[in-house]
């Protein structure tokens, strides 16, 4: 098989390599497509305020004229820095069933990042935590989110077959909202209110700006996040957009927020339905009719499950049960809006403040993706 590679330089090219994902899985009861306007803007280094300092170009494989590929390679100076690495990061890489095309794509990112004095490959990996990262390898059977990347079980296998290795592991869980928060729970969680001095917050949407609790939620996101795998925190300029694209999509009484006596924020937890099936009936456009199915599972008819986006704890209160106040003011919204489950998205399996706030819930891991590295 002749494969050819070829970098993208145009906007139908662009919009190849965006779709090639879609067409690969059309069909699929598993795979959620992204949406088209949304990876343009990712794409964009007009738009995705990540190039600041990130380094990207974008790859198609061809065989016979056809694509049979894609690959993004990408720098992210700021995560380098931070951790003392010199990696080239491998996303967005979808391929057909043939190791030829695997290789020449991971061979071309190996390339492109040797040339820029890069030592080691990692991904799958976008520019920044806030995109989609990990390869699947448990859970093909389950239903993807719309933050979380779904591939064929054959992609971990050509991976390994050429020489990548476990770099990270992320786990998820399935989540059952019970009927009736557990006494014990409730009990510890008002305890916790007692004892640190804290209450409960609920947003309301004028105090996004007028508060400025967009910003103070992505600060306290940065320094919770700060210790994990891979991550630069945001600038400025990434936090802006985040208020601007996200917050108004969400419902705010699946917002919860934790202050001190002092009203600092300590926590924060971020839900919202899941879109999952909602960008399965719109193929992943928004035109001719893709947002009346977004706009229905948001607003009007709710599915039974939510994906819990975000849950952050400043670092001085994550070992004091905090986290449990986020669901001790969520669990009765849930119940009371009707959802059934709920979606964990992923958690690095080394986190186990994390995942031990799920032991008061019905709760399984599903589903496991990976990072995979390489040295150049």
């Amino acid at each position: 098989m002749a494969i050819i590679i070829k970098k993208v330089s145009s906007k139908k090219e662009l919009k190849t390599f965006i779709r090639f994902n879609y067409e690969l899985y059309k069909g699929n009861p598993y795979s959620v497509p992204d949406l088209y306007d949304d990876m343009l803007g990712t794409f964009s280094p007009k738009r995705n305020a990540a190039f600041e300092f990130c380094e990207a170009d974008y790859f198609l494989a061809y065989n016979n004229n056809k694509v049979v590929g894609r690959v993004a390679a990408i720098i992210n100076k700021r995560a380098n820095e931070t951790w003392n690495k010199k990696e080239v990061r491998f996303g967005w890489i979808d391929f057909i069933d043939d190791i030829e095309v695997s290789e020449a794509l991971l061979d071309t990112v190996a390339r492109w990042g040797k040339e820029r004095g890069m030592e080691a490959m990692v991904g799958p990996l976008g520019f920044t935590d806030m995109d989609a990262e990990g390869m699947l390898i448990e859970g093909f059977d389950q239903l993807s989110t719309m933050s979380t990347i779904y591939n064929f079980p054959y992609y971990p296998q050509h991976l390994e077959k050429l020489g990548f290795e476990k770099e990270a592991d992320w786990v998820e869980f399935k989540l059952t909202v019970p009927d009736k928060l557990p006494e014990k729970f409730v009990r510890i969680s008002e305890i916790i209110l007692q004892k640190y001095k804290l209450r409960i917050k609920k947003l309301k949407r004028k105090e996004i700006k007028t508060k400025n609790y967009g910003q103070k939620i992505f600060d306290l996101i940065n320094e919770a996040y700060a210790p994990l795998y891979g991550y630069s925190k945001m600038t400025q300029r990434q936090i802006n957009q985040y208020i601007k694209m996200y917050l108004p999509l969400i419902d705010l009484r699946m917002v919860s927020l934790v202050e001190d006596e002092n009203s600092e924020l300590i926590a924060v937890g971020i839900s919202m339905p899941s879109l999952s099936e909602a960008l399965q009936k719109a193929e992943g456009k928004m035109l001719p009719f893709g947002w009346y199915h977004l706009l229905k599972a948001l607003f009007f008819k709710k599915p039974k499950v939510l994906d819990l986006l975000l849950v952050g704890v400043k670092p001085e209160y994550q070992s004091k049960g905090v986290n449990a106040l986020l669901f001790y003011d969520l669990v009765p919204v849930y119940q009371q809006m009707g959802f059934k489950y709920g979606e964990s998205n992923p958690e690095l399996e080394l986190n186990k403040k994390v995942q031990s706030q799920w032991s008061a819930f019905e709760s399984v891991q599903h589903k496991r993706r990976r990072a995979y590295k390489k040295m150049l």
